[in-house]
């Protein structure tokens, strides 16, 4: 197959078909730019999927829509300086989320590291370059995090050289103050497995002169929680970029009050000898990212929560007309808040170990995933599917499950 190179050069040696077109390198271009794009996922022989499970890291996030992608292919066509569009996408989704100042980094764990960078160091360059060896800089060096809400990801925290004090009460909160402590931070998925809610943690941070942050990764929708806890008055809020609001999956937002994003940004790209060096983010993510923000504000939330309940129940009456088999319908509180299906069923009535309904359904064609749970059960969401899969979904898993009925 003639490619669109060959085809370029073939076309502008062409006179007379340059005639027809008018200008014979541009059309050509034009003509070209039509050609089917390369499959590389069927070159390199990567698998595709139906994702019906959610937005997972693992499963490269969300698909990001057309308009974030045609912007990331417009600002791959000029230099720009790196500093400039930080500061000027910053100012835009600053006002968009009740922020003093924004940034956009390498994902939310970068946008924790980041953030705690600039708490230790502010302004002062010998600091940012000592991170992440506190001795003797004179910067402070704990954080402090409810023992329900250290699940891993307070590990971007500990890339500064800080050290971690678990608490439960706020009693320990208040005797673990000391002058070392550098930062409360608080995860809000977890928020229902701590004693010390949200304005709690935050009044007894401003008590003791203490920043504070909050990580939301995967917490909207609601919308609302983009400006939430700027609201509320945490210092710094850290959420993905690649998950509902369909941005770029190695993009994630800090935002907060402006001398700590300010301090944060001495630590990032295009600046060395900084422990967010390697951390960078391209300007065609950092645009992309705006634009995602942008509509995801300004969208229809009402008829998106609509379409994804719709799409939840063709999947979940397919499912429950096998007999033996239970669905429940029901939104997460605090993280991945979309309509969700639990699917359930009686191993007496269908002999169907959930993994190898797992497996079945990922070996299909088209491929899905789905999460599995425990004793046959697993979970359904239908806020990555693309328009028309929801019936696919449907189709299969009622399929799997009927050969399965004893």
């Amino acid at each position: 197959m003639i490619n669109r190179r060959d085809l370029i050069k073939h076309l502008s040696a062409v006179p007379l078909l340059g005639g027809f077109l008018g200008n014979g390198s541009a059309e050509a271009a034009t003509f070209a730019a039509k050609l089917p794009a390369r499959n590389l996922a069927k070159e390199l022989g990567i698998r595709t999927f139906i994702n019906a499970a959610g937005t997972y890291t693992a499963m490269t996030g969300s698909l990001m829509q057309e308009e974030v992608v045609e912007t990331i292919q417009g600002a791959a066509q000029n230099f720009m300086m790196l500093d400039e569009v930080q500061t000027k996408v910053g100012e835009k989704i600053a006002a968009l989320t009740h922020a003093e100042s924004a940034v956009v980094t390498a994902g939310c764990f970068s946008a924790l590291t980041l953030g705690l960078a600039g708490v230790l160091t502010g302004m002062d360059q010998k600091r940012v370059e000592a991170l992440p060896h506190l001795e003797g800089t004179g910067m402070k060096s704990e954080v402090i995090i409810q023992k329900g809400h250290n699940i891993g990801y307070s590990h971007a925290l500990t890339n500064t050289g800080c050290k971690i004090i678990q608490v439960e009460t706020v009693e320990e909160l208040e005797k673990a103050i000391n002058e070392k402590t550098a930062l409360l931070w608080f995860l809000h998925i977890q928020s229902d497995k701590g004693q010390i809610m949200h304005e709690k943690w935050v009044e007894i941070a401003k008590k003791h002169g203490i920043a504070t942050m909050i990580d939301m990764a995967a917490d909207v929708p609601p919308v609302e929680n983009l400006w939430r806890f700027n609201d509320m008055g945490f210092d710094l809020v850290c959420v993905s970029g690649g998950k509902a609001m369909r941005g770029p999956q190695s993009a994630g937002i800090l935002m907060g009050k402006k001398h700590l994003i300010d301090a944060a940004r001495l630590s990032m790209p295009p600046r060395g000898s900084t422990i967010g060096r390697g951390m960078k983010v391209n300007k065609e993510e950092i645009l992309g990212m705006y634009v995602a923000l942008e509509k995801f504000v300004k969208m229809d939330h009402k008829k998106e929560w609509k379409m994804w309940e719709d799409r939840a129940a063709t999947i979940g009456n397919a499912a429950k007309s096998i007999a033996g088999v239970n669905v429940e319908t029901f939104a997460p509180e605090l993280g991945n808040h979309t309509p969700t299906l639990r699917i359930s069923w009686d191993s007496a009535k269908v002999s169907l170990p959930v993994k190898l309904l797992q497996e079945n359904l990922r070996k299909g064609d088209p491929s899905i995933e789905i999460m599995p749970g425990e004793n046959n059960t697993l979970t359904i969401t239908t806020w990555c599917l693309k328009p028309g899969e929801e019936k696919i979904v449907a189709t299969r898993l009622k399929e799997e499950l009927s050969k399965a009925v004893v």
